[in-house]
This record gives C-alpha cells, structure tokens and sequence, in this order.
C-alpha cells in the first residue's frame, strides 16, 4: 500500500535543458517524454519557456499529456519571439539571473537534461544553492547517451583534489533514462 494514496510532496518541477535539439534525436525524444510522464503525474513542468530544441519538446509532451506548462523568460526574448506560444502562463523576468531564480521558487525538485552553456549554468548554479543549503530540493541529472558524463567527471575531480567534499556527489542523482524519473523524485533525499 506504500505510495497508493500518498500525496506528492513534489508538485512542480523546473526542467533545464538545451533551446536546441542536438545532435541525436534521442534528446529530443528524451526531453518530449520527459514531459509526458510529468504531465501524466500532474506535475507542473516549470522552464525557460521556449519553443524550440528540447525546451519546446519537453514543454508539448506535457501539453500532451493535460499537463500544466510555466514558461519563464526574460523580456529580450520574448521580443524575439522565442516564446512556446500554448503556455498555461508566461511569466516574463528581467534578466537570465531573474529567471533562474523564479523557476527556482516555482519548483519543488529540479531535472537535468542536455544542452549548452545556458544549461550548464543553471545545473552548476542549482547544485550550488544546494551545496550552501540554500535548497534542500531534488536535483536530478539524465544523462542521456552519457551526454553529462564530463561534468561529472569534472565535480569527481574536484573532490579528488580536495576543492569539493566528498559529499558533493550526493547532492545531486543521476539517472540514465525518463523511466522511473518521477518515483526518483519522491525518493530523492537531501544530504545531512
């Protein structure tokens, strides 16, 4: 009976990931089910908004799926007409730094998927806020086709030269596929 009438501590979830699509479709098709699975559980699917690459693929497979879809954007680039035009809400920000923070209070938990600088930004910044405690959220890393391999690698190495405690890999999961993404989610837990 675990889990059958438990409600979810995690209602919303900010998904960083790449406004392009990639070099293989399994980002997209990664980043479109993604969507699904959280639109299917009800979660809210928090992100940068756009229309394009697997931004706007993990934001239609949520659609799909009777999902809720929070955009978050900074003002230059809705004028650039960037913007996933089937939102349930739009929120425009000033800047990027006022964006990362208004997905991060709109989110109970965070999901990773690849993408560019921009994305590594976000994922390097979230695990900080956690690392100084100022979040004690799930951060989940999908390394699809081993894309986040290197940055992992590079926060081992952090640790192996005494600039990262030990610790720090538990701050963050990392998971190879979608499947089992939301169970991770509600088993995730903070460090002590």
């Amino acid at each position: 009976m675990e889990g059958k009438n438990k409600t979810s501590t995690v209602r919303s979830v900010a998904v960083f990931c790449g406004s392009s699509s990639g070099s293989s479709s399994t980002f997209l098709k990664t980043a479109e089910n993604l969507g699904k699975l959280l639109g299917s559980a009800k979660i809210t699917l928090v992100y940068g908004g756009g229309k394009t690459g697997l931004m706007g693929a993990v934001a239609n497979g949520a659609l799909c799926s009777g999902g809720n879809v929070i955009g978050v954007m900074p003002d230059f680039l809705k004028r650039r007409e960037v913007d996933h035009p089937n939102l349930t809400k739009l929120i425009l920000v000033k800047n990027m730094h006022a964006r990362k923070q208004k997905m991060f209070e709109l989110s109970d938990g965070f999901i990773i998927l690849p993408g560019g600088v921009g994305t590594l930004d976000e994922t390097l910044e979230i695990i900080t806020w956690r690392q100084l405690r100022v979040h004690k959220k799930p951060i989940l890393i999908v390394n699809v086709n081993d894309y986040w391999q290197p940055l992992i690698k590079l926060i081992d190495t952090t640790i192996q030269n005494g600039f990262s405690a030990s610790l720090t890999r538990d701050l963050f999961a990392v998971t190879n596929s979608t499947d089992g993404i939301v169970k991770m989610l509600e088993n995730f837990y903070a460090p002590k």
